[in-house]
């Protein structure tokens, strides 16, 4: 990501882009404090406390981060990991990345949690490691869960030779061997749709056991970490709220086979999907509700639809941190602001689209226009409109007829109507409705206000405005 300001339209694209800030670098280059002051509450700060004191006390601390895709989830996780490095050392993966997507299975993030310790605490200090690796008997004992696993072991036997030789070392050495049973592991937990349903179902028979060696091995790797580096392993699971995953793969993960995050003797952090903390399901979720930290959006609008000039200027400085204000034509970019009802993502894909078209119309000196913004503002609009059918996480069919009564009821300040039920998941998976900062209050999206007023569902005023609306 470039971390300079953007003073082209045609550079536009190369500063907001909808990937998380990572490095030291891209934070102080574009991380805003204001974003964070909107919401009520820094949540990284609460989970950093949390944090510290576990350390102290030797309790595993395990949380879960939720929020519409967009928000800055991981941005805020990236902040967070940069904080405690003095304490922790992460292990950050991402569902998408290492895992099938559509395919994996609980055992295979508890497998994946194993390789990914193992193989960094082996790495130099430097590296972030502990420079050693956990014990031959921690090698063996992993080892033999495996060794009746035949098909999985015929395997392993072909891929020790080439991990052993990446790592320039014997094959035939105990970490020569689980090197090749990691390699092996890791492709079928990328692969998951082409492993037999019999592996699967033998070692799914054998997880308590599996949970007690990999115990065993968490409390050696962190040992080592601790006596190397004084620091200790830190677990930041992600992307699981990406659009791909199937919801019963979650549920299956986070419901279904909760104790495995219940019984590991390890810190986590996992980011989950909004639409399971909105469901009937949240309270069988493995991470207490001290422990489950939302991350709302940006407020442009009060609850009474005055305009949020604080959550306004803040999104504003997100911008002027990446790019040339000026390549605005006057009054445009706060129009952008206010269509994406303060999700960042929205926003950078509001202003990429503006500009493409402003490049697109192949004028000198071009500005984004009223005109781009205008085809912006309907491109997205498409989007939301799409999303008010029926959502794969509704627990039941719901007619839009009921969900647009249900949106005239929130966007007219109703406290009946923001009662949790089926309706009100459905809309709030969809990012119809957003929830705002530390006083949990609700509002319809400014997008999904100018479809009701199309509608005819909310009036306008007399002067035109739909208050609560695009502009």
């Amino acid at each position: 990501m470039q971390t300079t300001l953007a003073t082209s339209l045609e550079d536009i694209y190369k500063t907001l882009r909808p990937e998380p800030l990572e490095t030291a670098e891209e934070l102080k280059a574009f991380y805003r404090l204001e974003i964070n002051e909107t919401r009520g509450d820094d949540k990284m700060k609460r989970i950093r406390l949390r944090l510290n004191r576990a350390a102290s006390d030797g309790i595993p601390f395990k949380a879960c981060v939720m929020g519409h895709r967009g928000v800055g989830k991981s941005t805020e996780l990236s902040r967070l990991i940069h904080q405690v490095r003095d304490d922790f050392s992460a292990i950050r993966f991402s569902a998408v990345t290492t895992l099938d997507p559509g395919n994996f299975r609980p055992l295979d993030v508890l497998i994946l949690m194993m390789v990914e310790i193992t193989e960094r605490t082996a790495l130099p200090i430097e590296q972030g490691g502990a420079g050693c690796k956990p014990s031959e008997f921690r090698l063996k004992e992993i080892l033999n869960w495996f060794a009746t696993d035949e098909t999985t072991q015929t395997q392993v036997r072909e891929m020790a030779v080439t991990a052993a030789a990446g790592a320039g070392i014997q094959p035939d050495t105990l970490w020569g061997q689980l090197l090749g049973l990691f390699a092996t592991l890791k492709g079928e937990i990328k692969y998951a749709a082409t492993r037999e349903t019999k592996v699967l179902e033998y070692r799914v028979s054998r997880l308590t056991s599996l949970i007690d060696v990999a115990n065993k091995l968490l409390d050696e790797c962190n040992k080592l970490l601790r006596a190397a580096t004084g620091k200790q392993w830190l677990f930041v699971g992600e992307d699981f709220d990406r659009a791909g995953i199937p919801p019963d793969r979650i549920e299956e993960l986070f419901i279904t086979y909760a104790n495995i995050f219940q019984d590991l003797r390890t810190h986590l952090i996992f980011n989950l999907p909004i639409g399971l903390y909105y469901s009937g399901s949240a309270p069988r979720l493995p991470f207490p509700g001290d422990c489950s930290f939302v991350i709302p959006d940006t407020p442009v609008y009060h609850p009474d639809h005055d305009p949020n000039a604080k959550g306004r200027a803040a999104l504003h400085q997100v911008l002027q941190a990446r790019m040339d204000l000026g390549l605005f034509e006057e009054n445009q970019m706060m129009r952008l602001i206010v269509a994406s009802g303060g999700n960042l993502r929205d926003l950078f894909s509001l202003v990429n689209y503006a500009a493409d078209n402003a490049l697109l119309r192949e004028v000198a000196d071009a500005r984004i226009s009223a005109e781009d913004v205008n085809g912006a503002i309907v491109n997205l609009r498409r989007d939301y409109e799409r999303r008010l059918g029926q959502s794969p996480f509704d627990q039941e069919e719901i007619t839009y007829e009921d969900k647009a009564k249900r949106l005239y009821q929130v966007y007219s300040g109703s406290k009946e109507a923001q009662i949790t039920d089926p309706i009100m998941y459905a809309l709030l998976n969809a990012r119809a409705i957003q929830e705002f900062n530390g006083q949990r209050w609700f509002g319809v999206h400014p997008l999904v206000v100018d479809t009701l007023v199309a509608q005819e569902r909310i009036k306008r005023l007399s002067s035109g405005e739909a208050p609560g609306g695009s502009i």
